[in-house]
């Protein structure tokens, strides 16, 4: 049996995430994107430089909206980086958590569920933990 543990969503504005990568560079996506997410960004901004930016712009709001549903916020064991946007073989948008981010929620048996949208101007997300036991 299962039940709801936490419920976060984000808006975020690409534009924003823009304007922070135009200032800051490729250290910004590195704050925020795991290596592999890294790999995936610079992939995307090589062919098209805006996709790319939609991708950071995601991942960023995916990763607010799994803090506000673990309750944490932005504060240890959450981190940018342990918390991770991969996919499922189906394409499916899936979290990967690594280092004490990840024991911190096999401790507390939870499970995410996360979708992902982007537009012209903004990315939207929405997770859903459960804890299972």
């Amino acid at each position: 049996m299962s039940q709801i543990y936490g419920i976060g969503t984000d808006i975020c504005d690409i534009r924003r995430i823009r304007a922070a990568f135009d200032r800051h560079g490729e250290r910004f996506a590195q704050k925020v994107l795991s290596e592999a997410e890294m790999q995936t960004f610079r992939a995307r901004s090589a062919r098209w430089p805006d996709r790319g930016v939609r991708f950071l712009a995601t991942r960023f709001s995916v990763k607010e909206a799994f803090s506000k549903a673990i309750g944490l916020g932005m504060r240890m064991p959450m981190t940018w980086r342990h918390c991770e946007v991969g996919r499922l073989p189906s394409g499916q948008p899936t979290i990967v958590l690594h280092g004490a981010l990840k024991e911190w929620c096999a401790t507390r048996q939870l499970r995410s569920h996360v979708t992902l949208s982007d537009e012209t101007d903004y990315a939207t997300s929405q997770v859903i933990v459960e804890q299972t036991a």
